[in-house]
């Protein structure tokens, strides 16, 4: 049986919906699977992230625990790290580039629910998708909302809530998040370096 397909930027009906939710017990399952699983243990992680996300990369790391609705609908890049408790939401495609750096408890949700209270209690929402650059450090505690894509080599502060687009090589931070300043040279000199542990 060929997958239901989410409508993407209308309103839809996605709860209360038997075939929706039958895809999101299916991913349920194996993200409770993924969850089991001793932390440590990459190579059975591997393996049930090849079956569950859409798309993963090289030396894909998710820590547990991680939760996501469908998981067919998020893309990841090579040298992809989160940490512990990252939800997705992804009614619509979640996409992420190459060297994305996720701290811990983030979330990342393509789903919007009806503003109209009739519609929302008919389980009207609607699905937007979420893009990420490559080279991009989304600080602990952020929540990236329907919609929003952030540019490659951007930095999102810690508790940032994300509702827009991004540009490439800020740093930006917030509820609603804002651009900070740019990313410069004197960036790469902010931290001592220990000698002998930096690789350019």
């Amino acid at each position: 049986m060929a997958r239901p397909t989410v409508p993407i930027n209308c309103l839809f009906q996605g709860c209360y919906n038997p075939a929706f939710e039958a895809e999101i017990a299916k991913c349920k399952d194996k993200c409770y699977e993924y969850n089991k699983l001793n932390p440590n243990d990459r190579a059975s992680q591997a393996v049930i992230l090849k079956t569950l996300l859409g798309k993963a990369g090289r030396e894909t790391i998710i820590t547990p625990p991680f939760w996501c609705d469908y998981g067919y609908n998020i893309e990841v890049g090579d040298y992809f790290y989160s940490n512990h408790n990252l939800v997705i939401t992804d009614g619509a495609k979640v996409t992420f580039g190459d060297n994305v750096f996720i701290g811990p408890n983030c979330c990342f949700t393509t789903a919007e629910h009806a503003l109209d209270p009739a519609q929302r209690k008919a389980g009207m929402e609607i699905a937007k998708p979420i893009s990420i650059g490559n080279n991009v450090w989304i600080g602990a505690g952020s929540t990236i909302l329907a919609g929003a894509c952030i540019g490659d080599g951007a930095v999102i502060g810690a508790g940032s809530v994300v509702k827009k687009s991004i540009p490439a090589n800020v740093i930006a931070v917030g509820t609603p998040c804002k651009v900070l300043r740019e990313i410069t040279e004197a960036d790469r000199y902010r931290y001592p370096i220990y000698d002998g542990n930096y690789a350019d």
